[in-house]
C-alpha cells in the first residue's frame, strides 16, 4: 500500500488492510469455467438482483421510497464479477477439504443438462428443444426455488450441505468485500458504517517492541537468524543439523493468549528466561480497522470461517498476538462459586480448593484494571436492559477489561481505542519487560521427548519433554527452530493443543476429548427508529455490557444458562441468519442497523472431540437442548418486552413473529414451536446453525490418567516438564465467559511451575 514504511521487517500503516483486497484478479481456485457459471448461477440466485416493482415497499420501516444506496443495493447480484471468484477462492482456501469436493462434484453436474436435471428435477425443464437446461441456463426464479429445495433437504441432503458450504460463503463475500476506499457498496444501505481507516502516519513505539520477533514474507534465514540474535537469543547451528537453528531458554510456551500470555509474565517475571512461540501476528490499536473481512482473516481461526464437521456450529477462536484476549467482548465475570466447588470437592482438583485461586482471580482483575460498571450502553444492551425490567427480570452490568466510559463496538476485531486490555497490552508487556523473547508467525510442529532416566517426585513418568520444533510460516526462511527448555507450555487453545499433543506422539486417551463449546442460540427483534424510544445502532457502543442469568430454581443462585448480547458485523450476519429466498435475505439485511441479538448461552453437558486440526466434532446433550430452548424463549420473551415490532429464531424456515397488536395468547402459542433443532447435516427438513466463541476442556485436569490428559498442576500424565496452560485444562465448561477464568488458572499454573524450577535449581 502506497506510504507504508517498514520497521524491523514489518509493514506499518494499517496491515490488517493487507489480503482484504485483490489487487489483481489472480485466482488459484482451480475450478473450470463451466463450474464457474454453475457457481455464478447460485451465487446470483443467493443474492439476486431485483426489479423496480420489487424493491418498491422493500424495507419497510426504513424509507419511503428507498434511497439511492438501497435502490443500488436491492438492485446488486451476487453473480456481478469479482464475486463468483473470491467465492470459489474463500472456499477452496477455507472450507473442509470434504465440503469443498461435494460442492465441486454439484458444479460439475449442474454444468451439464443431465447432471442439472438430476439435481433439480422438473425445474430444469424449459419448452422447446433441448428440453432441459443448464443450472446457468435457469431463470434466476427457478434456481432459487431449486436452493429452497435443497435449504428443506427435500432431495438429496447432501445437497442441503453443498448448498450452505456456497451460501455461507457467497453471503460472507457478498457483506465483506471491500473497495480501493476500504468501503461495501451495501453497508450505507443497510446502516452500517465505521470509521475510515485514518491517514498513514509514524506509529509510536508499540508495547512489545522491546521482545518481539516478527517474521514476514520478506524475511529470510540470515534476517531470521539476526532478528533473534537481535533479542538476545543465543542461536547456535550444528553443522549436523542444517535446517534447524537451536536454541536455549528456561521456559517455552505455545501460544500468548489468557494461557500462555499469564504463564510468560509469570515465569519471566520471576527470572527465567522465556520464549513464546505464535502463529499469528502482532498488531496494536493504530493498526486495527474495524473492517470485517480483514480483521477475521488476520485476526481469527481459519479466518473466522471455521465449523464443527456437520456445520451445526460456527466456532470463533483468536489467533494473534493475545489470542482470544485480543479480540473478545470484554467480559470479565470470575469463575461462579459453585463452579470452583464442583471442580474442588468433584473433580478433587485442588488448586481450586484454597485461597489460591480466590487470590489468583484478584491478581487478574487487577492486572487488566477490571471495572464493574457501565457509563452508556449501546442499542442491543439497552434492549436486553429495558426487556428484563419490563418483565420484572433481573439484569446485571458485566465486568469489563476497560474503563467504564469504553464505548467501542469493535472490540471483536481488536480495540482500536486501545481502551480494553488484553494479554498483549498487560501480560506480555510485562514479560517482555523482564526479558521474554515472542517469535510471531512461527507454529510448533512437534513437543521433543527423551527417555526419562530420573523422574522426580515419583511421577514415574516414561518421558520428558526437553523443548519443541517449530517452523515459521514466511515462505523464505527454510531453517526450523529446535528449542530446548527446562519447561514447556503448551498455550494455544482448546483446540490447537491437543492436535499439537497427538501430533508430537503423545497416548492419553483425554487428549482432544470433552471438548466443551458453551453452545449458542441466538433470537432476533426488529426495532424501527421511528417506534422504538431505543436509539441508537446495533454495531455502537460495548458488546457486553449487561447479562441476564436464568436461575435453576427461585431458591437457588445457580445458574446454567445466561443471555447476553453479541457483535455480529454484516457478513457474520448474513451468514447466521436464515435464508428463506434472496429477496428475504436482502429485507433482513436492509434492517441490520436496527435489529438487535440476545444469544442464551448454556454451560454444556455434551461435549466434542479434535484430535486434528480444524476438524471438530460435537454434540449437544438432552440436557442442553432443554436448557438452550428455555434460554430462546426467555431471549424472545425479553424482546417483545423491550418493544420489538418483529422477532424470530435462527431456524431455518425463517421462524418470526409480528408483535404489533398480539396478545398473550398469540406470544404463547409462537414460542410453544420454539425448540432446538440439530444442524444442517440432520436427517429433519428444519435446522439451525449454533455458535461457539468459548472452547473449554479437550486437554481437562484429572485426579488419574485415567480421568485426565494433565494433573492437578497441569503436567502431562505422560511427559516431564510438558504443561498445558490454557482454557482445555478446564474440567468442564464453566458456564460464563471464561477469560478470567483461564488466566486464573494459568496464574496458578505457572505460579507453580515457577515454584517447582526454583527448588530444582536449588537442588541441582
Amino acid at each position: 500500500m502506497e506510504g507504508e514504511k517498514e520497521r524491523g521487517g514489518r509493514r506499518q500503516g494499517h496491515p490488517l488492510l493487507r489480503g482484504g483486497r485483490r489487487e489483481e484478479e489472480h485466482y488459484t481456485h482451480g475450478l473450470s469455467k463451466p463450474q464457474m457459471a454453475a457457481l455464478s448461477a447460485i451465487c446470483g440466485a443467493l443474492v439476486p438482483s431485483l426489479s423496480t416493482e420489487e424493491i418498491h415497499g422493500a424495507g419497510a420501516g426504513r424509507e419511503e421510497p428507498p434511497s439511492k444506496d438501497l435502490q443500488a443495493f436491492y438492485m446488486a447480484s451476487g453473480s456481478e464479477p469479482p464475486i463468483p471468484d473470491e467465492v470459489a477462492q474463500l472456499m477452496v482456501k477455507r472450507c473442509q477439504k470434504e465440503a469443498v469436493f461435494l460442492v465441486r462434484l454439484v458444479l460439475w453436474l449442474l454444468a451439464t443438462r443431465l447432471g442439472t436435471l438430476l439435481l433439480c428435477g422438473s425445474l430444469s425443464l424449459r419448452r422447446g428443444f433441448p428440453f432441459v437446461c443448464k443450472f446457468s441456463d435457469m431463470a434466476v426464479e427457478k434456481r432459487e426455488e431449486v436452493l429452497k429445495r435443497w435449504n428443506r433437504g427435500e432431495t438429496l441432503r447432501l445437497l442441503r450441505l453443498a448448498f450452505v458450504t456456497v451460501r455461507i460463503v457467497c453471503l460472507f463475500i457478498f457483506y465483506s468485500m471491500i473497495n480501493e476506499n476500504f468501503e461495501n457498496p451495501s453497508w450505507r444501505a443497510i446502516g452500517y458504517n465505521i470509521p475510515a481507516p485514518e491517514p498513514l502516519k509514524q506509529q509510536r513505539v508499540r508495547p512489545l517492541e522491546k521482545g518481539i520477533v516478527e517474521t514476514t514474507d520478506k524475511d529470510t534465514d540470515s534476517s531470521f537468524l539476526h532478528s533473534l540474535t537481535e533479542k538476545g537469543l543465543n542461536v547456535t547451528h550444528d553443522p549436523s543439523r542444517k535446517d534447524v537453528y537451536e536454541v536455549e531458554c528456561d521456559a517455552v510456551i505455545v501460544g500468548s493468549g489468557c494461557g500462555g500470555g499469564v504463564a510468560a509474565a509469570v515465569l519471566a517475571g520471576s527470572g527465567y528466561r522465556v520464549i513464546v512461540i505464535e502463529k499469528g501476528n502482532y498488531f496494536t490499536a493504530e493498526d486495527y480497522t474495524g473492517i470485517e473481512g480483514p480483521s477475521l482473516e488476520q485476526l481469527y481461526e481459519s479466518g473466522g470461517i471455521l465449523a464443527t464437521e456437520d456445520a451445526g456450529v460456527m466456532v470463533l477462536a483468536g489467533s494473534t498476538v493475545g489470542g482470544g484476549s485480543a479480540v473478545n467482548w470484554s467480559a470479565c465475570i470470575r469463575t461462579p462459586d459453585d463452579v470452583v466447588r464442583e471442580w474442588a470437592e468433584e473433580h478433587k482438583m485442588g488448586i481450586f480448593g484454597g485461597s489460591e485461586y480466590a487470590l489468583a482471580m484478584d491478581k487478574v482483575c487487577e492486572r487488566l484494571g477490571v471495572t464493574q460498571g457501565c457509563a452508556e450502553e449501546g442499542f442491543q444492551n439497552k434492549v436486553l436492559r429495558k426487556g428484563c425490567r419490563n418483565l420484572g427480570l433481573e439484569v446485571d452490568f458485566v465486568p469489563r477489561n476497560s474503563s467504564e466510559g469504553h464505548f467501542c463496538g469493535s472490540c471483536g476485531f481488536g480495540c482500536r481505542t486501545g481502551d480494553k486490555r488484553g494479554t498483549d497490552t498487560t501480560w506480555l508487556v510485562d514479560a517482555v519487560d523482564c526479558g521474554a523473547v515472542i517469535i510471531t508467525g512461527c507454529k510448533a510442529e512437534k513437543f521433543l521427548f527423551e527417555e526419562n532416566n530420573n523422574p522426580s517426585e515419583n511421577k514415574n513418568k516414561k518421558k520428558k519433554c526437553v523443548g519443541l520444533i517449530a517452523h515459521t510460516l514466511s515462505g523464505k526462511i527454510t531453517k526450523k527452530l529446535r528449542i530446548k527448555a527446562r519447561v514447556t507450555i503448551s498455550a494455544c487453545g482448546s483446540l490447537l493443543t491437543p492436535p499439537l499433543m497427538v501430533s508430537s506422539g503423545l497416548k492419553n486417551a483425554n487428549i482432544g476429548r470433552n471438548l466443551h463449546l458453551h453452545p449458542v442460540a441466538l433470537a432476533w427483534g426488529y426495532f424501527p427508529e421511528s417506534l422504538s424510544d431505543l436509539r441508537g445502532r446495533r454495531s455502537e457502543g460495548g458488546i457486553i455490557t449487561s447479562i441476564h442469568r436464568i436461575r435453576d430454581s427461585d431458591s437457588s443462585p445457580k445458574s446454567t444458562t445466561i443471555i447476553e448480547t453479541p457483535t455480529i458485523a454484516p457478513a457474520s450476519f448474513s451468514t447466521m441468519v436464515p435464508w428463506v429466498s434472496g429477496k428475504d435475505m436482502k429485507e433482513r439485511m436492509a434492517k441490520y442497523s436496527r435489529t438487535s441479538h440476545l444469544f442464551a448461552l448454556v454451560r454444556d453437558q455434551g461435549s466434542g472431540t479434535v484430535t486434528t486440526e480444524e476438524r471438530i466434532t460435537y454434540r449437544l446433550s438432552q440436557t442442553d437442548k432443554e436448557k438452550l430452548r428455555e434460554g430462546l424463549r426467555r431471549a424472545l420473551r425479553i424482546l417483545v418486552a423491550a418493544g420489538a415490532v418483529e422477532v424470530g429464531t435462527h431456524r431455518s424456515d425463517g421462524q418470526r413473529l409480528r408483535c404489533r397488536g398480539i396478545g398473550n395468547e398469540e406470544l404463547e402459542e409462537f414460542l410453544d414451536g420454539v425448540g432446538v433443532t440439530e444442524g444442517p447435516s440432520s436427517k429433519t427438513e428444519l435446522w439451525t446453525m449454533y455458535a461457539s466463541a468459548h472452547q473449554m476442556g479437550s486437554c481437562r485436569m484429572g485426579g488419574s490418567e485415567r480421568e485426565g490428559a494433565v494433573d492437578g498442576t497441569g503436567e502431562s500424565w505422560e511427559a516431564e516438564g510438558l504443561y498445558v496452560c490454557d482454557g482445555s485444562v478446564l474440567p468442564t465448561a464453566v458456564g460464563v465467559n471464561p477469560m478470567i477464568t483461564i488466566q486464573s488458572t494459568a496464574y496458578c499454573i505457572s505460579t507453580g511451575i515457577a515454584e517447582r524450577l526454583k527448588l530444582k535449581k536449588g537442588g541441582e
